[in-house]
């Protein structure tokens, strides 16, 4: 089996930073499945800033599964959908998961 096509199954380097980006988003859906939904949403808009800036800098073999398309496709997404959804975190109020009471 040659070096550039690593073994099936085999956790490598090159998927470290969506490891990194994945337990930031396990922690929010612990946070959200423990009421506190704005934490959780919040870390989930961090998660996909730390995708977005770890796409832009990663060369495309280290950057794993956060290369989906071209790198600034990927970085315009990655940071378009960080900015909804933190937007969206702190401009909503009250509501079934209101806590300010």
């Amino acid at each position: 089996m040659s070096a550039a096509h690593p073994q099936k199954g085999r956790f490598t380097l090159s998927q470290l930073p969506f490891a990194v980006v994945m337990l930031i988003v396990a922690v929010a859906a612990l946070r959200i499945g423990q009421y506190h939904w704005r934490q959780g949403t919040a870390l989930i808009g961090g998660a996909l800033l730390v995708a977005s800036v770890l796409r832009i800098v990663l060369p495309e073999d280290r950057a794993g599964l956060l290369a989906i398309r071209g790198r600034i496709v990927d970085f315009v997404s990655y940071a378009g959908l960080a900015a909804l959804i933190l937007f969206l975190t702190f401009t909503i109020t009250g509501g079934p998961f209101d806590t300010s009471s």
